[in-house]
């Protein structure tokens, strides 16, 4: 990755770039926004940066991507870059070298391996470990113990930390008194979508930048580039589904491309979300359309959910277009053009704002962590008021 593979954030890009090359970077950065926007993935490309062994790495161009340096970053090995985020206890208790690690650890170990090679094959996944209490007071005593060496090669140290709102306390009273007293070589960049559960006295230390979420036209140029052999078709489905994440529309590729529709992710959350929407308005069954919430809850994680929620705003999107116009061609759910006329004929006047504004704060709601099961919930009956079906 370089500069120019950046998807979106042009402004962000220009600023990162113009620093770099100056000698001008400030010593913590706080970048903020929504999920998929690709912070990390600059944070990285600045970390790539400061540290190429090629000799124009900070111009335009941006780094290498071919250089030892580079090639180790991308492996998460390289000596002088920490990527810190949420993980479990058990891979930072000290364990007897002369005596086997023991399966608590190696179980966890495992899963901390699957989350990097998810990264590994979306840089725009952000992994956090199920079990984890957060970012541990042990993973910032890493940090400041590696702080007080100088870079191992020539460049600079970059810590990179996922999700600062996950900090334990203790974690970021340590991590605040790096960041007060910060070595010259060391870059810190805190990556959230949370920034406001971020510590007040972390987020005053960092130089804050936002990011947008990425637009339909940045999104459709590089599925351009990247999968030229995209069908139209797909290829409008992945940007109206993903809305600008672009975790969920690497996802939604690579699933199509190891295994074929059959297997699309985004097709089977899409079918999943219909399902649910005819359950939900089935005419006097309200309680049994809530209680049908609470093996969705249980069986699907926090993305799949939200997932679920974003197909149907598409779909609720392509409903508002065939009332407005029965002959418009340009569905997000092409396949479903018969099952959105029947929407159509039996909810000829939904309030599609209030229909929508509903979906978007249950997602919210989902991204905070609120209980599932009482989200939906909530959402199920708020529906059906919504369309008078009780």
């Amino acid at each position: 990755m370089s500069w120019q593979d950046i998807i979106g954030q042009n402004m962000q890009v220009r600023i990162l770039r113009k620093a770099a090359s100056s000698g001008r970077l400030s010593h913590a950065y706080l970048f903020t926004g929504p999920e998929g926007t690709g912070k990390e993935s600059v944070a990285f490309e600045l970390a790539k940066v400061l540290n190429c062994e090629g000799s124009d790495a900070t111009r335009d161009s941006g780094s290498c991507g071919i250089c030892h340096s580079c090639r180790t970053i991308d492996t998460f090995m390289h000596p002088d870059i920490e990527y810190v985020f949420p993980v479990e206890s058990a891979l930072l208790e000290r364990n007897d070298p002369a005596k086997a690690e023991n399966k608590r650890t190696s179980e966890a170990r495992e899963r901390y391996e699957s989350l990097i090679g998810q990264k590994t094959r979306n840089p725009y996944f952000t992994p956090s470990m199920d079990r984890s209490m957060g970012i541990l007071t042990e993973q910032v005593n890493v940090l400041q113990q590696k702080a007080s060496f100088m870079p191992a090669q020539k460049g600079k140290k970059v810590f990179i930390l996922s999700q600062p709102e996950k900090l334990h306390p203790s974690a970021a009273n340590k991590l605040l008194k790096l960041l007060e007293e910060p070595p010259e070589h060391v870059l810190f960049i805190l990556v959230s979508s949370r920034p406001e559960s971020v510590l007040t006295t972390i987020r005053s230390r960092c130089q804050a930048l936002k990011f947008s979420r990425i637009k339909s036209s940045d999104l459709d140029n590089w599925l351009q580039k990247a999968y030229p052999g995209l069908q139209d078709e797909m290829k409008h489905f992945i940007i109206n589904f993903s809305r600008g994440n672009l975790r969920v529309a690497v996802d939604m590729v690579n699933s199509f491309e190891e295994g074929g529709m059959e297997i699309f992710e985004g097709i089977e959350t899409r079918n999943k979300a219909v399902d649910f929407l005819r359950n939900v308005l089935t005419p006097n069954r309200l309680s049994e359309a809530v209680s049908g919430t609470e093996e969705l809850s249980r069986n699907m994680g926090k993305q799949e959910i939200i997932a679920l929620l974003a197909s149907l705003l598409l779909f609720f999107q392509d409903i508002q277009h065939r009332i407005i116009d029965p002959d418009w061609k340009s569905l997000n759910n092409p396949d479903l053009g018969e099952t959105i006329d029947r929407f159509v004929h039996n909810f000829p006047d939904p309030d599609f704002y209030a229909l929508s504004t509903a979906t978007e704060e249950a997602i919210r709601s989902i991204q905070r962590n609120v209980n599932p099961l009482l989200t939906l919930s909530a959402y199920v009956i708020r529906v059906k008021s919504l369309l008078g079906r009780s």
